[in-house]
């Protein structure tokens, strides 16, 4: 049952992957609406937020298909109903790593974003946008990724803490 819950999961996140996007530039909004004054608006309808409105170089960057996150949590969510598959009774432990890794995901995304914004307001739109975006999100994507991928196998497949303990 919890093979099929995680793969219902993946197959929702595919067909629902422009409202996963709207959450995503929503998040990013908040968090630049926290960390800057230079006006923040997001455009959920466009997946687009825009920053620097009240500077003379507003921006919008829109959260495409290829910058979500979205196609990075589908991995994740499938290597765990294949692990589910094969070793039900570590589905606690799974599900815990599943968590973890995602938010991790996630979190690095917002990283990426938010890397994109610092690099425009310091060195201006085209050559900000071009390192934020193509450099430092690319490495950032790939770092972030990786971090996530050696978390969720090493939360998901350690052994529980009793067998650690006596080893």
């Amino acid at each position: 049952m919890a093979v099929l819950a995680v793969i219902a999961v993946a197959v929702g996140l595919v067909l629902a992957e422009r409202l996963y996007r709207v959450f995503e530039v929503q998040l990013s909004g908040l968090i630049l609406r926290v960390i800057t004054t230079s006006g923040v608006f997001v455009a959920g309808e466009r997946e687009t937020v825009y920053f620097g409105l009240s500077g003379d170089t507003p921006l919008g960057l829109r959260m495409t298909p290829e910058c979500s996150s979205a196609f990075m949590l589908l991995p994740l969510l499938l290597v765990t109903a294949v692990m589910l598959y094969f070793r039900p009774k570590n589905a606690k432990r799974l599900f815990v790593s599943l968590a973890v890794s995602a938010t991790v995901v996630i979190f690095v995304n917002q990283m990426r974003v938010l890397a994109i914004v610092g690099l425009v307001n310091m060195m201006g739109i085209d050559e900000g946008y071009y390192w934020g975006h193509t450099l430092l999100g690319s490495m950032v994507s790939v770092i972030g990724g990786a971090v996530a991928l050696v978390l969720f196998v090493w939360l998901g497949t350690r052994k529980p803490r009793a067998e650690r303990g006596a080893a």
